[in-house]
């Protein structure tokens, strides 16, 4: 693998997904940052890498990006090998942790970045002005940098990974720093990156923001993969219906347990787990056993549901589902469970 600032020897192959990995893996002395990862991101797609901190996707990207050497596997970006320098030219980064000098205008910062990836000078101006439009800038070009805040030095970052339009954006945490106008202007500019044709890989915790602008996702605990696929693909494993029910006999539990795991709310009743279809049939039974539905609610588990599942698996153990009355598996009648017993599940 090419190391960082080493140039290119390899042709970059036409074709070839923007990001791809087989068994990468990193090891500081003792301690496994990242343990044999292997995935695709698909040009033009956004691409979310999420995890709890300490997971290793910061490792990850350090390596997509050659500034660090992998201890095994295989990296590649663009089609050349992770760290390729003319590969490197294509990629926009925003690094979680960033400093720009203080005494600098923003215009200055945007202009020097230009000039460092050998932008033709009569451009470079331009491209700065493009920049602080785009991220919502414009006014405050001619102002310092140490006079911003964090969030404004977070949008100037963001506008230094924009510059050259590059095939590809690395964005680490991008909207830590920044208020809900802001992160509503992030995602804006996301979709338009990939309405252009880019690729964006977003490595963040926030899943929030994943959820509202990733095509696909990759969950990543202790330096492995967890799972990956679309957002309907994480989200549609446990279809879920709420239903308001008034007038159900005492024992009305015995025949519904066939359809799903249910809690109960009040007049309200929840089901998870049920098979695709079910619906109708579950409001007929309730009918005849003399309850009357007055509201019926599909649910789909969301994507902060399905992380902490599959996070709580990883470890071994099992997220909480529910606060308040369940149905044990069992099939015995609904039981109040306490706020710790349920923390402890």
């Amino acid at each position: 693998m090419a190391g960082p600032g080493s140039p290119g020897t390899c042709q970059q192959v036409p074709g070839s997904p923007a990001i791809y990995t087989a068994e990468l893996s990193k090891r500081y002395g003792s301690t496994v940052a990242l343990a044999g990862l292997s995935m695709t991101v698909e040009r033009g797609e956004v691409f979310g890498f999420l995890g709890p901190n300490g997971s290793g996707k910061t490792t990850a990207v350090k390596l997509l990006l050659g500034l660090a050497r992998p201890t095994g596997g295989e990296a590649m970006v663009l089609g050349a090998p992770a760290g390729d320098r003319e590969a490197r030219r294509q990629i926009g980064y925003l690094p979680e942790l960033f400093r720009y000098q203080s005494w600098l205008t923003a215009r200055e910062v945007l202009i020097l970045h230009s000039q460092l990836l050998a932008m033709a000078k009569p451009r470079r101006p331009l491209a700065a002005e493009e920049a602080l439009h785009i991220v919502g800038l414009a006014g405050r070009g001619d102002d310092k940098v140490g006079t911003f805040s964090k969030g404004m030095q977070q949008r100037l970052g963001l506008g230094v990974a924009l510059l050259g339009e590059p095939a590809l954006v690395v964005l680490d945490e991008p909207t830590s720093a920044l208020d809900p106008v802001g992160r509503h202007d992030v995602r804006l500019i996301i979709r338009d990156l990939r309405d252009r044709g880019a690729t964006v890989f977003l490595n963040t915790h926030l899943l929030e923001e994943a959820e509202n602008v990733c095509d696909r996702v990759m969950v990543i605990s202790k330096g492995r993969s967890l799972a990956t696929g679309t957002l309907s693909e994480m989200k549609g494993l446990r279809p879920a219906v709420r239903l308001r029910v008034t007038g159900l006999p005492a024992s009305w539990w015995q025949p519904l347990t066939a359809f799903g795991q249910w809690s109960t709310d009040g007049d309200w009743l929840a089901v998870e787990d049920m098979k695709s279809g079910q619906v109708p049939d579950l409001v007929a039974e309730i009918v005849s056993l003399g309850g009357r539905v007055e509201a019926v609610i599909p649910e789909e588990q969301t994507l902060e549901e399905r992380v902490l599942e599959l996070l709580g698996d990883a470890r071994g153990g099992r997220p909480a589902k529910h606060l308040g009355e369940s149905v044990p598996a069992s099939g015995g009648a609904p039981v109040a469970a306490s706020r710790e017993a349920a923390e402890e599940s």
